[in-house]
């Protein structure tokens, strides 16, 4: 199966969607990891608080964890939209890539980045078969996030932790409260589903064929 696993920022992957793309990887699955922000980030007096170069290399380390091959999109942290620049570059990488299943922020996501990038996935990947949308923070949205489809990833939870902790050591974006949070989260789903751990995931578009 040829994957595609895509995020706004360096780390929305990991946490969304981590547990299931390293069940991927188990199966010797084909993985590509799209992060279409650079990552870095400047507070409102427009001062630096983490560098691109940094989170770009706590990426490289994650993305040897989940067994992806990692391209960054280069757009402006908190500036991503839904325009013919981000929708092009989609839509190239789906033609050539003939993609079986994307992974992708849930439509109703409130983050703008986020949002944005949803909708261009929708957009571009309106030839690919499977579309799932993951959950990647805790804001509340207007459109509440309904997980209806699961993965179980109790034997991969703590590579999935650990690729989500490289953006610990350095950039410092993923706290230990965010980990505990969706470590009780797949807690949860896996409650529902009998098993340890699970990943909850909004069908987008599921084709059989």
């Amino acid at each position: 199966m040829n994957v595609l696993a895509v995020g706004s920022h360096f780390n929305n992957i990991e946490i969304g969607c981590g547990g299931a793309l390293l069940k991927h990887k188990q199966k010797g699955d084909k993985i590509t990891l799209f992060v279409a922000a650079t990552s870095g980030f400047l507070n409102s007096e427009r001062m630096e608080v983490r560098k691109d170069e940094l989170v770009f290399r706590n990426a490289q380390e994650s993305a040897e964890i989940l067994g992806g091959k990692l391209i960054c999109g280069g757009f402006e942290t908190l500036h991503l939209e839904f325009d013919d620049s981000l929708n092009a570059r989609l839509i190239h990488m789906a033609e050539k890539e003939k993609f079986d299943l994307i992974y992708t922020h849930f439509p109703g996501d409130v983050q703008h980045d986020h949002r944005s990038l949803a909708r261009a996935v929708l957009h571009a990947g309106r030839h690919v078969p499977r579309i799932l949308g993951y959950r990647c923070t805790w804001y509340q949205s207007e459109v509440p996030f309904t997980a209806n489809f699961f993965v179980d990833i109790s034997d991969v939870w703590e590579q999935k932790e650990a690729a989500m902790r490289k953006y610990q050591s350095d950039s410092g974006r993923v706290k230990e409260n965010k980990i505990a949070y969706f470590k009780n989260d797949a807690e949860n789903n896996g409650r529902q589903n009998g098993v340890t751990y699970a990943e909850g995931f909004q069908v987008i578009k599921w084709l059989e064929k």
